[in-house]
């Protein structure tokens, strides 16, 4: 399932949304244009467990300890990693800025991707390899999304069997809920097929870890406002 569009305008530009998308897109052209330099750019500010764990065992600064999660979430491993993340920001990003104002959605965003790291790094606390994305930010963003309006429709291109395409309204609380679904069974099997090893691949607990705090969030301190249009719904 490709979520194109919802039917939930927002009542107010969503200036840090657009500014996000911005800052991601600026930092990847410096990533591309690193060259050989790349590796080194990425091990150095992307989220790396085990030095991370090293540096709290060595009794680092927190700040030091700290701002690989930060930095990670503004990094990304190619243009569709990219893509991906800033369509779904696009889309869903607008309406929680718009319920929890620029300020607020902007430290929102921050700490959904820092507990989505610390969720991340829990699981995989050896792991040398290096974390980068804005995937657990944007995951906190669905779970506002789905907690505050569970009911807007999106238009979805959705892989009917064998191979047919279909576009679908569907609610809100049934596409990001089975998207929620889906990332906590793949976490579940990185461990049971990982077994505390360091494999590469998609950071599912990172996703679960960004999800949660976002819908938890949401329901403390934005749930309420108005209804979107039923525009999709005939």
């Amino acid at each position: 399932m490709f979520p194109l569009k919802d039917d939930n305008p927002s009542e107010r530009p969503p200036i840090v949304t657009w500014s996000l998308i911005a800052i991601n897109v600026a930092i990847f052209f410096y990533e591309f244009i690193l060259g050989d330099d790349l590796t080194h750019f990425i091990m150095r500010w992307g989220l790396v467990p085990e030095r991370v764990t090293m540096l709290v065992t060595h009794g680092a600064s927190p700040v030091l300890a700290g701002l690989p999660f930060l930095t990670s979430m503004f990094l990304h491993g190619g243009w569709m990693h990219l893509i991906g993340n800033m369509w779904y920001l696009a889309i869903f990003g607008d309406n929680v800025e718009d319920r929890l104002g620029h300020f607020g959605y902007l430290v929102f965003y921050l700490l959904a991707g820092l507990a989505g790291g610390a969720l991340h790094f829990v699981f995989n606390t050896d792991s040398t390899l290096p974390t980068v994305g804005a995937s657990a930010a944007i995951a906190g963003v669905l779970g506002a999304y789905i907690v505050a309006f569970p009911k807007a429709r999106v238009m979805t291109l959705v892989m009917l069997p064998p191979f047919f395409l279909r576009l679908m309204a569907l609610p809100a609380v049934v596409l990001l809920g089975l998207w929620f679904v889906l990332q906590i069974f793949s976490g579940a099997l990185s461990l049971a097929w990982a077994a505390g090893a360091s494999h590469g691949g998609t950071a599912w607990w990172g996703h679960i870890g960004g999800f949660a705090f976002g819908a938890i969030t949401m329901m403390i301190f934005g749930r309420r406002g108005r209804e979107p249009s039923r525009a999709w719904e005939a």
